[in-house]
């Protein structure tokens, strides 16, 4: 303990009391490994604000949707249109240089337009499978089961009797894919169907007999 001594000549003698010892303030010690490693970071962080600005900044070329186009329609070249993009890698649409690549390839879903285009939404996969033939239906307006068929549209094709038949037959059901449809000047609607082969032969005699019911199943 160190003791301090007061004395004014006018009063009691000396007086003793306890003197507190300054406070030694330690100073931190700066790793370097921790610098360098904020710096690191630091630096980083840069490069990746920079390469977003970029990526945001850079444009490119792209096929976008022009038109509606159907399930299971081929594309033309008047259903897609080319615009500017920013940023659009992340987007994975497709180039406008690769217009001759997907063109005649049919939509997998039905399309919007101005969306842009993706493989993912495409198709190269034929509607007539091994194993059927496509066969030409004649129908009128009112034997349609929908307003407007697409392809890959599934259908039910059921015989029905004939006129002044009165017997219990059971009818007979025939499983069919919309290829295609064609409404000409006239007002009938043609499909074109794809059926399996021992199919074809039955259908195209209920049809000559006009004796067929289309029931849609399924839309592509």
């Amino acid at each position: 303990m160190t003791v301090a001594t007061t004395h004014n000549g006018t009063g009691p003698g000396p007086v003793d009391a306890p003197v507190v010892p300054p406070k030694v303030v330690r100073q931190r010690r700066t790793r370097p490994g921790l610098l360098g490693l904020a710096v690191l970071l630091i630096a980083l962080g840069g490069l990746g604000a920079a390469f977003a600005v970029t990526s945001v900044r850079a444009t490119g070329s792209y096929l976008a949707v022009a038109r509606p186009v159907p399930v299971g329609t081929a594309l033309t070249t008047d259903d897609l249109v080319s615009v500017q993009v920013a940023g659009g890698q992340g987007l994975k649409p497709v180039r406008a240089d690769r217009l001759k690549e997907v063109v005649g390839l049919r939509a997998a879903v039905a399309l919007t337009p101005g969306t842009l285009l993706t493989m993912g939404q495409l198709t190269d996969a034929p509607l007539l499978g091994p194993g059927q033939q496509q066969v030409a239906l004649g129908l009128k307006a009112s034997q349609v089961p929908a307003r407007k068929l697409y392809p890959g549209d599934r259908l039910l094709l059921v015989s029905t009797p004939k006129r002044g038949d009165d017997s219990k037959a059971p009818s007979t059901r025939f499983e069919a894919t919309v290829i295609d449809t064609n409404v000409p000047e006239r007002g009938d609607v043609v499909l074109y169907l794809a059926l399996a082969n021992r199919d074809v032969q039955p259908v195209v005699v209920l049809a000559a007999e006009d004796r067929i019911a289309v029931v849609l199943v399924s839309a592509a």
